[in-house]
């Protein structure tokens, strides 16, 4: 296990491959020394980024455990749970749902509500509804879990707050970003005391409130929680470990937030180097590698470079991991944003449109990666000035991130300034005014007065009232951005 500690994933397979095959040769398939080799081989090809050697050698497991322990047994719940992470990984969450179900249902009878491995279970289950875009699912079945968390192991226990976590991550899906960092910040003080300042899981809930701080405008607070867990990760794993280049990314990515373009391209250029030689070019963290730094090279106005990354990018991901995986969903996403950069509205178009019509398929309407690729084909509609069909896609997401999110949600808030722009441009000034005096009222209440999405949105009301012709109005709005 030393190699997999190390994060060495290629040195680790070449062994435990030598070590199933003498296993399968002298004690036999069905032996459970053998099926324990099996399972850690699957996950291995995991760490890999091998989905689907990992899925073909855990549905192998998972029969043998049946026949030879089962449906009931702990072990054969144990390869049922743990190929729907699989699923997961492939993008099949449905197929996830549908095993965690049956897993929590089994364990429910048999060991009942309370058992660790039943809420284990259901936390699994939380966390592909969250995957699949169901939030308020979600949210329900994590609080419930960690109420009985709590009250069966204790506040400190660290399942209690690994599940604190996860809540929190939920309450920032659905835009409750106070409700996720006061979790999220409780959390962390709790693990520094429990579990040390240098425990993988405190680096680990370290790096989520970043995210946290990010999703909140805080990006100063955000750039120096990863400079801090990059720093431990590097002392204590070394610089080459997976864990240590995910930290280097996600600094990287704090670097783009805060508009040092420079920076964050010459850390994903690292990060990227130092994947292709670990990982190898194929694998997914590598791809993701390439899709960020294209981002950032854009940004930086290399929009041609951006755009021969991405389409290198978008073949590989096709072949590998298929064309209705999130993470190809996302390239096209990126590509298509990059056309429109260039220009090239029509491709720009018919790649979104594309993007549009499998997410719907895969993940259904009211999906947020739905409802984004909605909202980046109302751009591109308005971008070619097809008005009606912006304004009529606009309406229809708007209609949506209400029922879903909430009126007060960030996603809600930015669909209603976006369909306020619509108007604008359709000379509706009155129903824009209407719109954007709204946003900016929940935006000053939830973001701040000082947040950068709140003065966006001052300086278009700003434009709506001098059409409107209400200039002392216009005047007071432009000196408060000023101040």
């Amino acid at each position: 296990m030393t190699y997999w500690y190390l994060g060495k994933w290629a040195d680790a397979e070449q062994l435990e491959i030598q070590v199933l095959d003498m296993s399968e040769r002298i004690l036999g398939k069905e032996h459970p020394d053998t099926l324990s080799y099996m399972h850690n081989l699957a996950g291995i090809f995991l760490k890999l980024g091998k989905w689907e050697d990992a899925e073909q050698l855990q549905i192998q497991l998972m029969g043998m455990m049946e026949m030879i322990f089962g449906m009931e047994h702990p072990r054969t719940l144990s390869s049922m749970s743990n190929l729907a992470v699989t699923y997961s990984n492939l993008g099949k969450r449905a197929d996830a749902q549908t095993l965690l179900i049956q897993v929590l249902d089994i364990r429910e009878k048999i060991l009942g509500n309370e058992h660790p491995d039943t809420l284990s279970s259901m936390d699994n289950l939380a966390i592909t509804f969250s995957e699949l875009g169901k939030w308020v699912n979600a949210e329900q079945l994590q609080i419930q879990v960690l109420n009985m968390t709590e009250r069966i192991l204790g506040k400190e226990h660290p399942d209690t707050l690994s599940r604190m976590g996860n809540l929190a991550n939920t309450f920032s899906k659905l835009g409750k970003w106070a409700d996720a960092e006061q979790l999220q910040i409780q959390v962390l003080d709790m693990m520094k005391i429990i579990l040390g300042k240098e425990h993988s899981d405190t680096l680990s809930s370290m790096v989520n409130l970043a995210v946290i701080f990010s999703k909140l405008g805080k990006w100063a607070d955000a750039e120096q929680l990863n400079i801090q867990v990059l720093s431990m990760r590097e002392r204590i794993l070394g610089k080459e470990h997976p864990d240590t280049l995910s930290c280097m990314a996600n600094l990287a990515g704090s670097f783009s937030k805060l508009g040092k373009w420079a920076d964050a391209e010459q850390l994903q250029i690292q990060v990227l180097d130092m994947r292709k030689r670990i990982l190898g070019e194929e694998h997914p963290d590598t791809l993701s590698s390439m899709n960020n730094l294209a981002g950032t090279i854009l940004n930086l106005g290399k929009w041609e470079n951006a755009e021969i990354l991405l389409i290198y990018v978008l073949d590989m991901m096709e072949r590998i991991l298929g064309k209705e995986h999130l993470d190809t969903l996302s390239c096209m996403n990126s590509l298509a944003g990059t056309f429109s950069y260039l220009g090239k509205w029509a491709d720009a178009e018919q790649l979104q449109i594309q993007v549009l019509d499998v997410s719907e398929r895969i993940l259904g309407m009211e999906h947020s990666n739905t409802l984004s690729s909605m909202i980046n084909l109302a751009t591109i509609f308005s971008k070619l000035e097809k008005w009606a069909d912006a304004e009529q896609l606009q309406i229809q997401v708007l209609d949506m991130t209400e029922r879903i999110l909430g009126k007060e949600h960030p996603d809600t808030l930015s669909s209603m300034a976006n369909l306020a722009i619509t108007f604008s441009k359709l000379e509706r000034w009155a129903d824009a005014e209407q719109l954007q005096i709204q946003v900016l009222d929940m935006r000053e209440r939830i973001l701040g007065k000082e947040h950068c999405d709140t003065l966006s949105i001052i300086i278009n009301l700003a434009g709506t009232f001098s059409k409107l012709g209400k200039w002392e109005d216009t005047e007071t709005l432009l000196i408060q951005v000023l101040d």
